[in-house]
């Protein structure tokens, strides 16, 4: 039987969407860093609502208890001699008094609602929090981080991840929400592992709301529908032990048992039988492209290594521009990352000032990045792109317009072709997808609008270090590039024939620890004739 499921959780221009080459977070979440950190600072100014409430509330009962405290030993009195307690003219005008007005102001004072500031700054402060498609966005990201980095579920569960500064974990009623997530999206797979999490922690002892019942009901139809009847066979019975009358696992064992019977009665060989748990067992892997595991693999930093004949053709040196008179008392430090294609680091080429100058531009400008609908040729929001992204312009900052001219410089390409300075942001979970940078032949269109022919190079900035994952990596060749604040990487996207160099696709792993500012600037064929001319030979 089916489970009875609760409810849970640019700038831009349309010729950028056409090939959706911004980094991005892969997680539906619309919250990022900037709204994240605005976020932190809302719950604070709630927290300090919630103790002003508390406080009022507290002074309330104080009062109420110090009116109960004096008319308790009043009454005592009273009620051992009415008569006489009575014949004090006092006593009886205090008694009229007290009835006719002070129970009056108690009974008010009872039924004032000391919440009002609390709710109404709740009230005010609600529109910015996050809905439940962001709190499950999140969950997928949680999910995604565990695939890519092969996490197991106690690892992420109890915050055990590299370079962490502030460990934070799963409680079994979290663990239960990313099951049940999970099975919303019918992946039975995180399903079991996390319903599983959740019931060991419980196990354990762990004192929670999260109830065993809903939690074996969840993850024996998950261990179903991956074929392991006898798995499904076992936990339903745990369950009936805990609810011996509950409907639904009544039923699910009778169908359990008479499927187990036919089972029997086919009698399958041996080998038909180990043919059938081989595939219940892939079922449970992530049927992923080969060049989705080469991916995944090289953010592990599992990735193919160079042999060390092509490891010696790599270089760092002192590099001027090719005599760039800029650059000829005053060389960058330069060093090869990989050479096919060739991959150069520039190190300290932005400063610590300029990466703030940058982002505290781009700050205020992020927005949700958008992607070109092939279907509708409209854009719209894609799970692969969902990020926030800003474009800063040479003309309104002269620390933008330094950085343009220091690229042009130092790759003697013209910028005023180029695209703006795009800034970007990833929170933890926050990736791109494997991607060209440039447009390919089966869409002739996609930079028509700018006039300025395709994507010839890109150049990378790292603005921040990353306390794990978030490499940019190269799945055709295996390379894998690590963010280092104030570095920047380049490469070529085409030949100097103007074809496309398939080799350059890559993609942005995923933030596991930290948060990732990078800012890119692309630069197009238009003005680069003379600076990058052809060559004599195709094959270039």
């Amino acid at each position: 039987g089916s489970l009875e499921i609760m409810d849970i959780i640019l700038k831009i221009s349309p010729w950028i969407s056409v090939v959706g080459l911004c980094f991005s977070l892969t997680h539906q979440i619309n919250f990022f860093l900037g709204h994240m950190t605005d976020l932190i600072n809302t719950e604070k100014d709630l927290v300090v609502s919630l103790k002003d409430y508390i406080k009022a509330e507290e002074s309330k009962l104080e009062q109420i208890k110090k009116w109960a405290e004096k008319l308790d030993q009043l009454t005592d009195t009273a009620t051992k001699d009415p008569e006489g307690f009575l014949g004090h003219p006092v006593n009886a005008f205090k008694l009229m008094k007290r009835l006719n007005t002070e129970w009056g102001e108690l009974e008010s004072l009872v039924l004032k609602d000391m919440s009002d500031g609390f709710i109404s700054n709740m009230t005010i402060q609600r529109q910015f929090f996050p809905n439940d498609e962001d709190q499950t966005g999140a969950a997928k990201a949680l999910l995604r981080l565990q695939d890519t980095y092969n996490l197991d579920t106690d690892t992420l569960s109890r915050g055990n991840l590299p370079g962490v500064k502030h460990k934070s974990f799963l409680t079994a009623e979290d663990c239960f929400e990313l099951g049940k997530i999970a099975y919303t999206e019918a992946d039975y797979y995180h399903t079991e592992l996390w319903m599983e999490q959740a019931l060991k922690q419980l196990d354990e002892g762990e004192v929670s709301s999260a109830d065993k019942v809903y939690i074996l009901d969840y993850l024996s139809y998950a261990v179903y529908q991956q074929g392991d009847l006898g798995k499904a066979m076992a936990l339903t019975r745990r369950l009936l032990e805990l609810d011996p009358e509950h409907q639904r696992a009544n039923g699910n064992m009778k169908y359990f048992e008479y499927i187990m019977a036919k089972e029997k009665e086919a009698n399958k060989s041996s080998t038909d039988s180990e043919d059938q748990q081989e595939k219940e067992t892939e079922v449970k892997k992530k049927d992923y492209l080969p060049e989705r595991r080469k991916y995944e693999m090289l953010c592990r930093g599992e990735g193919l290594k160079m042999t060390p004949r092509r490891q010696k053709r790599l270089f760092c040196r002192y590099y001027d521009g090719n005599r760039n008179p800029r650059y000829i008392l005053g060389p960058v430090k330069q060093e090869d990352e990989w050479d096919k294609p060739r991959i150069v680091r520039f190190l300290d080429i932005i400063s610590d000032e300029e990466i703030e100058t940058v982002k505290e531009l781009a700050k205020p400008r992020l927005s949700r990045a958008t992607v070109h609908d092939p279907e509708t040729g409209k854009l719209t929001t894609a799970h692969y792109r969902v990020s926030k992204s800003a474009w800063l312009s040479g003309y309104e900052s002269p620390v933008v317009s330094r950085i343009n001219t220091r690229i042009q410089d130092l790759t003697g390409l013209d910028v005023s072709t180029a695209e703006e300075l795009q800034v970007a942001n990833y929170g933890v979970g926050g990736q791109y997808e494997p991607h060209f940078d440039f447009a390919r032949k089966d869409e002739p269109d996609a930079f028509k609008e700018l006039g300025t022919g395709n994507r010839i190079a890109t150049w990378l900035f790292y603005m921040s270090d990353v306390s794990a994952g978030g490499a940019t990596v190269f799945p055709e060749v295996g390379a894998s590039v690590w963010p280092r604040k104030g570095t920047a990487v380049f490469w070529y996207n085409l030949f100097p024939s103007g074809e496309g160099d398939y080799s350059t696709r890559h993609a942005a792993c995923p933030v596991l620890v930290g948060n990732k500012w990078v800012s890119n600037k692309w630069l197009h064929e238009r003005g680069q004739e003379f600076r990058r001319p052809c060559t004599l030979s195709e094959l270039d």
